[in-house]
């Protein structure tokens, strides 16, 4: 046992009144945020050309400051990258977490200033502790270590000062030193950024330790399991990790993936879903199977919330927390203690509840079909693969979808390409369950499917395994927070990947 873990989970008990001040009071602590924003950036570059100092409310700074996608802000980030400051924030900026959004062969590269690690990232990682020992006070959490899945850090070539690397590892880098007593892999493995040999070494370096939770995409923690069985010869990971007790994800929905992980850990843990993006850490659940995550008010962002109709026009309209609606796709536009200002993150997410205000992620602006008007989103498709590889016994390790246009012969469709851990007997009833499930879910999907005047039964094709991960590999995004785009309106990327199949 760390002699720290019994210090630090009081420490974490401790904390549980000051969530409930900005739980029970989440507009005014999204006021007293933003007023903290703009007063700390009044005098930068940015802060200048938009008059923060004459900004007293709300109102005054959404009509002030215009509504930002990342190629807007792309010109001042830059300039911080060769050096300059003062430019969106007013306190030195030398780190930058490299997007890993795969809507795009160029990375974005986020600003991480002092205060968005201390006040943002660190703070939230706290509150997540604090939340899960109330839930589970005899918790043996700290008694043993976290693995940490991360990804990599490189020095930026145009200014020695300035770094980058995936969000993962620039908290990791940054951590305090107590932190690295409490987690697992070595540093030096933890930042390696070539994933096949990264997965072996973290093998190596972690079948003999006590490792009680584990963060990390669930995709490359699967990878990671069945190395470490193979090595083992053990049949669970409860045979390697007896304590282990916690796996914490966020990013990608867990409901394809829940069903092997339990069968490959062999015991009931708590699976904790966190909302932790390159821009901010936004929510996470309270309670493990809670219906969406309590949204972090008091954790230096600002966030309005733009319904997805309004994206695309000249001057897009946002709401604030007291006009939110349940069930709902809204964008989350943010403004952040790294100098992001009014910053369409790209996320879509609905309201599962309003008293506290609980968040789910439904998708992206960009990851989405809607070629004849079926308008389904990723918390669409996760939902129908979850349903037809229960009915089916299926079991499905990646997918993505794409539309098939109108042609002389046929109407239109959707095309699926999935790779299983376990294939279905019956591939045509796969695919008319998840048909019969998009029906169920979607109501303009099943409107278009009448009759199949619109749309006809979908295309499913079973890859062979490892095609997705030549493709990842092909775009230079193997690894860490990359991962597959579940859905596109356009075909570019199903037909990338239909190459790998030749």
């Amino acid at each position: 046992m760390s002699l720290l873990s019994p210090a630090i989970s009081s420490l974490a008990r401790m904390r549980s009144w000051r969530i409930e001040g900005w739980k029970n009071n989440p507009e005014d602590a999204q006021r007293e945020v933003l007023q903290d924003l703009v007063t700390s950036a009044q005098y930068t570059e940015f802060g200048r050309k938009y008059r923060f100092h004459e900004l007293f409310n709300i109102r005054d700074f959404k009509h002030l400051v215009p509504v930002h996608e990342y190629d807007d802000l792309k010109p001042y980030i830059e300039r911080i990258m060769n050096g300059e400051q003062n430019v969106l924030w007013n306190t030195p900026v030398y780190w930058f977490a490299k997007s890993s959004g795969t809507t795009s062969d160029k990375s974005k590269f986020i600003p991480v200033s002092d205060e968005s690690l201390e006040d943002c990232h660190y703070k939230a990682a706290k509150d997540v502790l604090t939340m899960y020992y109330q839930f589970n006070p005899d918790s043996g959490l700290l008694t043993g270590k976290g693995l940490v899945i991360g990804g990599s850090h490189t020095i930026n070539p145009m200014n020695n000062e300035a770094q980058y690397g995936d969000l993962s590892a620039v908290l990791l880098q940054n951590s305090p030193f107590w932190g690295h007593w409490l987690r697992t892999p070595d540093l030096s493995i933890a930042l390696m950024d070539e994933w096949e040999s990264k997965i072996e070494k973290l093998a190596a370096s972690t079948i003999r330790e006590n490792v009680t939770s584990i963060s990390g995409v669930p995709t490359w923690t699967l990878v990671l399991f069945r190395r470490i069985l193979q090595l083992t010869g053990k049949k669970t990971m409860a045979e390697v990790w007896p304590s282990l007790e916690l796996f914490m994800y966020g990013g990608v929905s867990f409901t394809p993936y829940k069903e092997q992980f339990e069968k490959l850990i062999g015991k009931r843990i708590n699976y904790l879903e966190m909302y932790n993006a390159s821009e901010g850490f936004f929510g996470a659940q309270e309670n493990p199977g809670d219906d969406g995550m309590l949204l972090f008010t008091d954790h230096g962002i600002f966030m309005e919330f733009l319904p997805v109709g309004e994206y695309g026009k000249k001057f897009p309209q946002t709401i604030g927390l007291q006009d939110v609606e349940k069930g709902k796709n809204y964008a989350l536009v943010i403004s952040t203690n790294g100098g992001l200002w009014r910053y369409i993150l790209g996320d879509t997410i609905q309201f599962t509840s309003l008293h506290p205000f609980r968040i789910k992620v439904s998708g992206r602006l960009k990851h989405y079909i809607n070629a004849f008007g079926e308008e389904v989103i990723v918390d669409n498709t996760d939902k129908a693969i979850a349903i037809a590889s229960e009915k089916t016994g299926a079991i499905v390790n990646d997918y993505t979808a794409a539309p098939v246009y109108f042609s002389d012969s046929s109407n239109g469709a959707h095309e699926w390409l999935i790779e299983f851990e376990k294939e279905p007997e019956d591939l045509d009833t796969f695919t008319k369950a998840i048909d019969l499930a998009l029906k169920s879910i979607n109501s303009d999907y099943e409107a278009k499917r009448y009759k199949d005047i619109a749309l006809r039964l979908p295309v499913v094709r079973a890859l062979k395994k490892g095609v997705f991960t030549e493709w990842l590999r092909s775009k230079g995004k193997l690894g860490g927070q990359h991962k597959v785009p579940r859905l596109s309106n356009e075909r570019k990327y199903v037909e990338e990947i239909l190459t790998f199949t030749a």
